[in-house]
């Protein structure tokens, strides 16, 4: 520990990823100079920010809480949907002891287990084979009776697919109704306006509770038929689905639930209309003493009734943990947008700071739309931060600048651009700083994002306001001019790593990432 290295500095680009230059990417078109100046003289690389690097689904991604848990974490941090889909993978779902003391409750006593959540292949809040797995899982294992309470969706998937989706379902659970003797059917069927909102409009969570719980909603005896006919009625498709009763036997008491939905936003209300009973969002004409009601991942940590199947993971010793674990200092800064990913994510997951660690905070501006001033705060976060590695505040500065994805967002090309030189202007003040105090910098982006702005469809112009799959940079700005090793699947997990070896700190045996340089 005699030999530790200060001042270092991590800088992380929000949504500036690397694609081909065109009129679409806007980092492409916009002037440059301290960058193209750093790439040209430093070491440099490209890492991997999305799928599977960063522990998602292949293909997926990825975004800025993921990003920086896995640059703090030093190691891939598997999220939620890869946690599911790799224990449906490897059959270790199957042993699962949440779900199984659920379905073992209600084979007991001979009740009834209802599968509940969003019936959609789209992947943002569930994925239906999720439900699939859970419902072949359940009668293997003995479940006599099996409902699914659908929630339709039209929001991830087209507005109508949600007939075509429910007819392929029923084929399965079909399928495996006639393999392991179970009466398995579907239940009901609501939008996700009705059982899926977030903004406590609880009078559409009524109706769908009420077609949960007493069965009393528009009467069907086709679920693929009750959807098609919807359709006729209303054009808006799948989200606005009127609860729907297809049997009519409801939720009784020493029941179970499994919630299947994996992203907690949306599950909430009608987790809590179904667990809470003190609850007071509207008045219930019946409250079932479930056997267990079980969600996928954690909805809410204030959550006291609810079983959890795949708990929240916090990775062990982040990078903030090793720095203030070798008594160092260290300074934490971003505008408002981006504060709690160089904090709460970075940081593993944890809210309360480390011992010596200081958060500074930038108000992020006041405006409709990003579009508006692509600069945001960047002048401040800069002038903040070139103030504290002059006063030599800290020994590690960790800073995000927000400006290509909080503007790439807004889908407007020329803003985009004018952000990412927002950004120019700000390394060419932090970067000079830290050479001058005889340090070094790791320059990275968390995921992509201004890289890609709009697709050509039919000769127009369609804005694309979404994060991409590109890879991101990094720079080893060092005078001592480190050897970069050639890693050509270098990933975000890698940071923390490299970093600690610069700074001459043994890293820990959990990170798993790879140190890029030669020592």
């Amino acid at each position: 520990m005699t030999d530790v290295r200060t001042p270092a500095l991590l800088v992380v680009m929000d949504g500036r990823g690397i694609a081909p230059a065109g009129p679409d990417n806007a980092i492409s078109l916009a002037s440059i100079p301290f960058w193209d100046s750093l790439i040209e003289k430093y070491p440099n690389t490209t890492l991997g920010a999305s799928g599977e690097d960063v522990g998602l689904p292949a293909g997926q991604m990825g975004n800025s809480e993921v990003g920086h848990l896995n640059i703090g974490a030093g190691r891939i941090v598997y999220q939620s949907l890869s946690l599911i889909n790799n224990a449906i993978k490897d059959g270790s779902i199957k042993d699962n002891p949440v779900l199984t003391r659920a379905m073992d409750a209600v084979i007991a006593d001979d009740k009834t287990l209802h599968i509940m959540g969003l019936v959609s292949p789209g992947g943002v809040h569930s994925n239906l084979v999720h439900a699939e797995a859970l419902v072949a899982m359940a009668a293997e294992r003995g479940v006599k009776r099996i409902r699914i309470d659908a929630f339709t969706d039209g929001r991830d998937v087209a507005p109508q697919s949600g007939a075509g989706i429910m007819e392929g379902f029923v084929k399965y659970l079909e399928g495996v109704a006639a393999r392991y003797n179970t009466d398995i059917a579907i239940a009901t069927i609501a939008g996700r306006y009705y059982g899926m909102d977030r903004d406590n409009r609880w009078e559409r969570e009524e109706l769908a509770y009420n077609a949960i719980v007493l069965g009393e909603g528009v009467e069907a005896s086709d679920p693929v038929e009750a959807l098609k006919s919807y359709y006729e009625e209303d054009p808006r498709g799948d989200e606005f689905v009127k609860p729907v009763v297809l049997d009519k036997g409801g939720l009784n008491d020493g029941d179970a639930i499994i919630f299947f939905n994996f992203r907690p936003d949306r599950a909430r209300e009608i987790t809590r209309a179904l667990t809470e009973p003190e609850f007071t969002g509207f008045e219930r004409k019946k409250f079932a003493n479930l056997a267990s009601f079980v969600t996928m991942t954690e909805y809410d940590p204030t959550f006291n009734h609810v079983d959890i199947a795949f708990g929240k993971i916090v990775p062990p010793h982040v990078l903030a943990d090793v720095i203030s674990d070798a008594g160092l200092t260290q300074f934490h800064t971003a505008e408002t947008e981006k504060y709690a990913h160089v904090t709460f994510f970075l940081n593993g997951g944890i809210e309360a700071p480390k011992k010596n660690e200081t958060r500074v905070l930038i108000p992020s501006p006041k405006v409709a739309t990003y579009d508006l001033q692509p600069e945001m705060s960047e002048p401040g976060v800069t002038a903040r931060l070139t103030e504290a590695i002059n006063n030599d505040e800290a020994d590690f500065y960790v800073v995000n600048y927000a400006n290509c994805d909080m503007v790439g967002h807004t889908g407007v090309v020329d803003a985009a651009r004018r952000a990412t030189e927002a950004v120019d202007h700000g390394l060419s003040k932090i970067i000079p700083a830290i050479l001058a105090k005889g340090g070094f910098a790791l320059i990275t982006a968390d995921h992509g994002n201004a890289d890609h702005m709009y697709n050509e469809v039919d000769g127009k112009k369609m804005p694309v306001t979404s994060h991409t799959t590109s890879r991101v940079p990094l720079i080893i700005v060092d005078d001592k001019q480190p050897e970069l090793l050639d890693v050509p699947d270098a990933r975000l997990c890698d940071v923390a790593p490299t970093l600690l070896a610069m700074m001459g700190i043994e890293r820990p045996a959990e990170m798993t990432g790879r140190v890029l340089i030669k020592q």
